[in-house]
């Protein structure tokens, strides 16, 4: 049994490994997120979240757990979700230390919050564009990254972030004030989306269908829906060596050596020594989506 946080935990099958290339074990997972929870918890807090999970490992078919089961302790934090057919189900809070390593004992590898949280549900306080790159043309990705910022941030008011997704390619974030439902939230998202897809119609892309991109970028609007997720910034995700979705400075999209899967559990505590978490004071740069609907309007119409 380990004191973690507030709360004694029996963490169970630590020399486990979860990553048999890097022979990265379960143990080691957890001593990761334990180790970054401080960084990492500001992301979660009061989010539903969708699990991840590999029990056995990534070489293990694993699964998605939204509904939390009756046999999570009851001190973890959950809310109450109405489904789109009849009924509810609970979902995790990650509020946290002691619920992180809990949920990494079970076998929980990746960790994919909510666009909104528990105390204003059906409206979202930030916007998310995944751009994954066509054919594993990065160079194309972190054109899209600079493209995006330049209209968020140069001619609609907001704040962008950007940061690589463990996976494949970059997120680009914004804050944004709890001002709309996510219905509206998704429309702006696709208009600035399709914005970009007409100023360089032989670059990106809003075509939902693969076998209509071209090997253009698809500006990926889609996941600012209700009840959707993204990954969590300091994420572990379930690839071989471990790969952690990394907050970036804008200006390290020139290294030559970035790509998606950058920054792992071996590297990423060097990384956050030597500089500051780019995204710490994330929440505090939120600006009104309805003034940059407005001005979105006012560039299209001119």
């Amino acid at each position: 049994m380990t004191q973690i946080g507030s709360h004694t935990i029996e963490l169970k099958n630590e020399k486990k490994v979860f990553f048999p290339e890097n022979d990265i074990t379960k143990g080691e997972l957890i001593e990761y997120y334990h180790r970054i929870s401080d960084t990492l918890l500001p992301f979660l807090k009061s989010r539903p979240l969708t699990l991840e999970r590999y029990p056995d490992g990534i070489n293990i078919e694993g699964f998605n757990q939204k509904e939390m089961p009756d046999y999570f302790p009851d001190w973890i934090d959950s809310v109450s979700i109405r489904k789109k057919e009849d009924g509810t189900i609970r979902q995790v809070e990650c509020n946290n230390v002691e619920t992180l390593v809990y949920l990494v004992n079970q076998g929980t590898i990746s960790l994919h919050p909510w666009l909104s949280t528990t105390q204003n549900l059906y409206k979202p306080n930030k916007l998310v564009f995944d751009l994954d790159p066509p054919e594993g043309n990065f160079e194309i990705v972190v054109k899209g990254a600079n493209a995006l910022r330049n209209l968020l941030e140069n001619e609609l008011g907001l704040n962008a972030f950007v940061m690589t997704t463990g996976s494949k390619g970059l997120h680009v974030c914004t804050p944004i004030y709890t001002d709309l439902e996510f219905e509206k939230t998704r429309h702006f998202a696709k208009q600035a989306a399709d914005f970009l897809a007409n100023q360089y119609a032989d670059t990106f892309t809003t075509e939902t269908r693969k076998n209509k991109r071209k090997n253009r970028l698809f500006i990926d609007y889609l996941r600012n829906a209700y009840a959707q997720t993204s990954i969590a910034p300091y994420s572990v995700r379930a690839i071989e060596g471990a790969p952690v979705a990394t907050p970036l400075d804008w200006d390290e999209l020139s290294r030559n050596d970035l790509h998606a899967q950058r920054y792992t559990i071996k590297n990423i505590f060097k990384r956050l020594s030597r500089k500051t978490d780019p995204w710490k004071d994330f929440k505090n740069h939120a600006s009104s989506p309805v003034q940059a609907s407005d001005r979105l309007k006012k560039l299209k119409a001119n």
